[in-house]
């Protein structure tokens, strides 16, 4: 099961991480992001030695996507050490859990 971040816990469990996170900002009104959310919780059970895959509600928590200028969702940030390394907005590339897991095992 995918993490749950909050603007108040966003930089000890993201930006300070000793491994991987990537952050799912998505709301529960939104079809897509429905739609990979189980792909999502899946893959971080799979993946769990390499990235956390952790998933922020924008509905609860407004401040940290309008701080990173987040417009739509789902959109999927990665970071590494701190930092922004990967980013994907929509799932049009990443529909399947196959193409997902492809994705991020790329950019880990």
């Amino acid at each position: 099961m995918a993490k749950a971040v909050t603007d108040a816990s966003f930089e000890a469990d993201v930006l300070k991480s000793d491994k991987p996170v990537l952050v799912d900002f998505w709301a529960e009104w939104c079809g897509p992001c429905k739609i990979i959310g189980p792909s999502l919780d899946e893959l971080s059970e799979e993946l769990a030695d390499k990235v956390t895959i952790a998933k922020l509600n924008i509905e609860e928590n407004p401040d940290t996507p309008g701080s990173l200028g987040i417009r739509g969702i789902p959109t999927l940030f990665v970071y590494k050490d701190g930092q922004k390394i990967a980013q994907q907005v929509g799932i049009q590339d990443i529909n399947t859990k196959s193409k997902l897991k492809a994705w991020i095992e790329s950019v880990v």
